[in-house]
């Protein structure tokens, strides 16, 4: 008989995996590695992910990281800006393009219906070979000429967000920098062309994003995966990699897969008051949330909020006001303890983002 597992059993996996519910000594990089990437579209909001994950954080590791090409913004998972390690941009871009051009003509089939894709990449391609770094608009001003029925917006999109692979270019997404989105080749940026597929024969890529999820979010199921990384076609994969699997079923029914070694801590292990980012990968990595979110609560994580977890659930809301102090706003009544516990960590958030100038925190 298939073991179930309790939204509980399953937060407390999750939290394991992306060390929320201890801070991990690894490096900055490895963390990035280990969690498949993180999503990164507002630009400083990884750096509160990782601080929350990682021991003694630096900022200037990230930065630095980003600086010497270890670490790149490029646009993958679910056709959203995410922070990811070099190697693992390479390996995995080819497997994300059909995808991200189906996303994309989703939003603008209309619009692209009297442009050849393929012109329009070799005439993207051709643009960007001089290695000048152009904004999105800027692309698509440039090649609005010869299809201007698209509109600049929509070319410049399309060739930076589905049919060439592209990196932002710091300062953008360096700690406290502001700057706008500049785009350069990830073939230039990186020195070579990402990974491509094998034309036949077993997916190796697929099969590598199946064990890697389960390592960071798992138990799961395969629409879990699917809505972490946008990609429709891993059955196969999933089915190559099963024998080495052990299955699970949720509360709901889902089969659930995960990796036999994987951490499933006691259902009754604490779980430490952690606040996350806006967009973080441990809510928008799931299908069925309700292993971290309740469903009337679900909006938020696509709303941008940045929330808080108590005993490992969704249960405030965050925001920063002048001079760095934290204001937590909780989503229904929090005991005495809870709201302490809830203050000293926002205590030490504010400290991290004013650099120890300002420890401020109300719970409202």
């Amino acid at each position: 008989m298939t073991t179930v597992l309790d939204n509980r059993t399953l937060n407390r996996a999750t939290l394991a995996r992306q060390f929320l519910l201890e801070r991990a000594d690894h490096s900055v990089r490895d963390a990035v590695a280990h969690l498949g990437g993180l999503q990164a579209q507002e630009p400083q909001e990884p750096f509160v992910g990782l601080w929350s994950r990682l021991r003694d954080f630096d900022p200037k590791e990230l930065s630095e990281l980003l600086v010497e090409r270890r670490v790149v913004r490029t646009i993958l998972m679910r056709r959203t800006v995410h922070l990811l390690t070099a190697e693992d941009t390479l390996a995995w871009r080819a497997r994300h393009d059909a995808m991200l051009r189906q996303r994309m003509l989703g939003v603008y089939r209309a619009e692209l219906a009297g442009v050849d894709l393929d012109e329009l990449l070799a005439a993207g391609r051709e643009l960007m070979a001089d290695g000048e770094p152009r904004s999105m608009g800027e692309i698509g001003r440039a090649l609005a000429d010869r299809w201007p029925s698209a509109g600049a917006r929509v070319l410049g999109e399309m060739v930076v967000a589905a049919l060439i692979p592209m990196v932002q270019l710091p300062p953008r997404g360096v700690w406290r920098a502001k700057a706008g989105v500049r785009n350069v080749l990830l073939s230039s940026w990186l020195g070579r062309e990402a990974d491509p597929l094998a034309a036949d024969g077993p997916d190796a890529v697929g099969e590598a994003l199946v064990r890697r999820y389960l390592a960071a979010y798992g138990p799961a199921a395969s629409a879990d995966l699917r809505a972490w990384c946008g990609l429709a076609g891993l059955p196969a994969a999933v089915k190559a990699v099963r024998p080495e699997l052990v299955s699970f079923r949720d509360q709901r029914g889902r089969e659930l897969l995960d990796l036999p070694d994987a951490p499933r801590p006691d259902p009754d292990t604490p779980a430490p008051v952690r606040f996350l980012p806006a967009f973080d990968n441990v809510i928008l990595g799931f299908d069925d949330r309700s292993r971290i979110i309740d469903d009337e609560h679900r909006g938020l994580s696509v709303a941008g909020a940045r929330v808080v977890l108590v005993d490992g659930r969704v249960a405030a809301t965050w925001t920063v006001e002048g001079g760095s102090g934290v204001v937590v706003t909780p989503l229904g009544s929090l005991p005495a303890a809870d709201r302490d516990a809830v203050a000293e960590e926002g205590r030490a958030l504010a400290r991290f983002l004013s650099d120890g100038d300002n420890d401020q925190v109300r719970v409202d």
